[in-house]
C-alpha cells in the first residue's frame, strides 16, 4: 500500500514511500446484523485501514463558513439522513445475463466431418462481473459436455483488463482462452437490462448448425428385400393382439345332449387357436378352463394323412394343405373343430375393427341364440269321473279371492270337502309380470273358469248373485245378466206333483244328506243349535216347514248363523223352493245332533 503522509507534495515516484508495517489490506465490512435483521453500515476506513477522507473543503470555503452564522437566521438545521448504501452483491444478487453463442472446432482425424459446430451459453454474473461458459448436454453425443469454463473473471486483453457487461452484445466475437465465440442472441432479461443502460443491441443472428448432426437426422435409406413371409415381423407386429369370438356347441339332438357356450381365441401373432369353456355357478360341471389348448388348427389334410390315425399323427406342414386363418372365423357361420360344430354368434369390438380394416367387413351383428320357450300346452281333463262332480264356488268381493268346496257324495270314491282355500286365481295365458285375476264380471251361467289347469263350468247360482248383478249391471255384459235372470226365474216356477215325487228319487237327495252330515261335523259346537228350530217355528204359523227367504236370513242373522260359509250357502241353495221360500226342516237338521 502506497501512501503519502506529507501534504502538498506531488504524488510522483520518489516522493512517496511504502509503509512496511502494514500487513492487512482487507476491505471494510458494509453489511451487518442487528437483532436478526440485516443493516447497512457505511464504511469509515478504506483498504488497509486508512480512514476515508470525505467532505473535504477548500480554505476559502472554510473561511466563508466560519464567518456565517445561519443558526441565528434559520435556526438549528436538521441533519439530512444519510443516503442508503446497497452493496453490489446485494443489488445484483441472482441477476445473470445470458447470451447464446457457438464456436467452431476442427476435427482432423475423421473422414465424415472436417469441423464441428458446438453451441454454448455464456453467463455474465452482475454481482461480481464473473463469467462462465456452459455447453448443453446432448445425449449420446460422445463429446464431454457441460461446463466448459467455470465461473471466474475473464481477461479481455494482455494488459489485465477483464470483460465487462458493456463489452457484450449480439453479433460480435469474443475470445476466451484462445477460443473465439460468436454471440448470436440473448434472452429477454439481458435485452431489457442492456437497453436500460443505454447500449444499442445488434440484431439477432441465426444459430449455426453442425453439418454432421444434421446429416444424421436424415432418414436412412431403406432396402426392401423380397421374401415369402417373415414370421418375426408377424410376431412383432401382432404381439398381444387376439381375436375373440363367442360360440355355442348345440348337441341337444343327441341323448343327454345340451347347448354349451364357448369362447374362441385366435392369436394373430402365430395363427394359433384356443377354445375356452364358459362356466356358470352351480352348473354341475368340473371347472376345466380349456376345451382345446392353444395350437394351429388344420383345415385340409393331404390325402395320405386322412387315412392315418390322427391320435398318433404329429401334424406338421407336410401333412396339412391348408390351415385355419382369421378369414375362416366369421360371425354367423359355423366351423368344425375336433369333430364338434361351433356356431359363432358374436365377437368383441377389437375383432370387429380388425375385420373392417383387414377384410372390409363392416356388418357383423350379434345373433340371438337364445331358444324361445314353447307356448304352454292347454291341459284337458281326460278323467270321465270328473264329468259328474259338482263344486260350490264362493267369490269374496272384499278380497277378490275364490274358494271352492266339493260336497261329499257317498260311495263315489272321491273325498269331498275343501277343494281350494281362499286365494286369487290368475286367468289362463296371463303373464307373470302382469297377472290378470278373475273378477266378479267373469262369473255367470255357462262361464268356463280355469283354476290351475282345471276347467269348471258355472251351472247354477243363488238369488243374492242376481241382486248384486242387477245393482251393478255396468260390470256385466247383457248376455251374462240375462243368463242369470233366466235361470233364477226357472227355479221360482212351481213344480208339479210328479216332478216333486221324481225329485225325492233324485240323486240330489243323497248329496243333501252328505252335505248335512259334513256341516254337522264342522259346526257341531255352534252356540245356536238348541234355539234355531224354535225360532223358525214361531214364524211358521201354518207349520208348513217353509219360511220366506227374507225372514229366513233375518232369523239366521239374529242367531249368528254363519250364512257366509261356503257349505252353509250350498245347503241354503239346496233347501230353496219356488216362490221365494226355504225349507227350514232340512236346514235345521244340519245344526242338530
Amino acid at each position: 500500500m502506497v501512501s503519502n503522509p506529507v501534504h502538498g507534495l506531488p504524488f510522483l515516484p520518489g516522493t512517496s514511500f511504502k509503509d512496511s508495517t502494514k500487513t492487512a489490506f482487507h476491505r471494510s465490512q458494509t453489511l451487518g446484523y442487528r437483532n436478526g435483521y440485516a443493516i447497512v453500515r457505511r464504511p469509515t476506513v478504506g483498504i488497509g485501514g486508512d480512514r476515508l477522507q470525505f467532505n473535504q473543503l477548500s480554505q476559502a470555503e472554510l473561511d466563508e463558513l466560519a464567518s456565517k452564522a445561519p443558526v441565528l437566521t434559520y435556526g438549528q438545521p436538521k441533519q439530512a439522513p444519510p443516503a442508503d448504501f446497497i452493496p453490489a452483491h446485494v443489488a445484483f444478487d441472482k441477476k445473470v445475463l445470458k447470451f447464446d453463442a457457438y464456436f467452431q472446432e476442427d476435427v482432423p482425424m475423421s473422414t465424415e466431418e472436417q469441423y464441428r459446430i458446438r453451441q454454448v451459453n455464456i453467463y455474465y454474473y452482475l454481482e461480481d462481473d464473473s463469467m462462465s461458459v456452459i455447453e448443453p448436454v446432448v445425449e449420446n453425443s460422445g463429446i464431454p459436455q457441460g461446463k466448459l469454463i467455470k465461473r471466474q473473471r475473464l481477461a479481455k486483453n494482455d494488459r489485465g483488463d477483464h470483460y465487462h457487461w458493456k463489452d457484450l452484445n449480439r453479433g460480435i466475437n469474443i475470445t476466451i482462452y484462445g477460443k473465439t465465440f460468436r454471440v448470436v442472441d440473448c434472452d429477454q432479461f439481458t435485452q431489457v437490462f442492456l437497453e436500460s443502460q443505454g447500449i444499442e443491441l445488434n440484431p439477432p443472428e441465426k444459430m449455426a448448425l453442425d453439418p454432421y448432426t444434421e446429416l444424421r437426422k436424415q432418414p436412412l435409406r431403406k432396402y426392401v428385400t423380397p421374401s415369402d413371409f417373415d414370421q418375426l415381423k408377424q410376431f412383432l407386429t401382432f404381439d398381444k393382439q387376439v381375436l375373440r369370438f363367442y360360440a355355442i356347441w348345440d348337441d341337444t339332438d343327441s341323448m343327454y345332449g345340451e347347448c354349451r357356450t364357448y369362447i374362441i381365441h385366435y392369436y394373430l401373432m402365430d395363427d394359433t387357436v384356443e377354445i375356452r369353456e364358459v362356466h356358470e355357478r352351480n352348473d354341475g360341471r368340473d371347472p376345466f378352463p380349456l376345451l382345446m389348448n392353444r395350437q394351429r388348427m388344420p383345415k385340409v389334410l393331404v390325402e395320405n394323412a386322412k387315412n392315418f390315425p390322427q391320435c398318433v399323427l404329429e401334424i406338421s406342414d407336410q401333412e396339412v394343405l391348408e390351415w385355419y386363418t382369421a378369414k375362416d372365423f366369421i360371425v354367423g357361420k359355423s366351423l368344425t373343430v375336433l369333430g364338434r360344430t361351433f356356431f359363432i354368434y358374436d365377437c368383441d369390438p377389437f375383432t370387429r375393427r380388425y375385420y373392417k380394416e383387414k377384410f372390409g367387413i363392416t356388418d357383423l351383428p350379434r345373433i340371438d341364440v337364445n331358444k324361445q320357450e314353447p307356448p304352454p300346452v292347454k291341459q284337458e281333463s281326460p278323467i270321465p269321473e270328473d264329468k259328474d262332480r259338482r263344486f260350490v264356488f264362493s267369490y269374496f268381493l272384499a278380497t277378490d279371492m275364490i274358494s271352492i268346496f266339493e260336497p261329499p257324495v257317498r260311495n263315489s270314491g272321491i273325498i269331498g270337502g275343501k277343494y281350494l282355500g281362499r286365494t286369487k286365481v290368475v286367468k289362463p295365458y296371463s303373464t307373470v309380470d302382469n297377472p290378470i285375476y278373475y273378477g266378479p264380471s267373469d262369473f255367470f251361467i255357462g262361464a268356463v273358469i280355469e283354476v290351475f289347469g282345471h276347467r269348471f263350468i258355472i251351472l247354477d247360482t243363488d238369488e243374492y248373485v242376481l241382486k248384486y248383478m242387477e245393482s251393478n249391471a255396468a260390470q256385466y255384459s247383457p248376455e251374462a245378466l240375462a243368463s242369470v235372470q233366466k235361470h233364477v226365474r226357472k227355479l221360482e216356477a212351481p213344480a208339479s206333483e210328479s216332478e216333486s215325487k221324481q225329485t225325492e228319487k233324485d240323486p240330489g237327495v243323497q248329496e243333501l244328506e252328505a252335505l248335512i252330515d259334513t256341516i254337522q261335523k264342522q259346526l257341531k259346537d255352534h252356540s245356536c243349535k238348541d234355539n234355531i228350530r224354535e225360532a223358525f217355528q214361531i214364524y211358521d204359523k201354518e207349520a208348513s216347514g217353509y219360511v220366506d227367504r227374507d225372514m229366513f236370513f233375518k232369523i239366521c242373522e239374529s242367531l249368528n248363523v254363519p250364512v257366509d260359509d261356503s257349505l252353509v250357502k250350498e245347503l241354503i241353495r239346496m233347501c230353496s223352493h219356488g216362490e221365494g221360500k226355504i225349507n227350514y226342516y232340512n236346514f235345521v237338521r244340519a245344526f242338530s245332533n
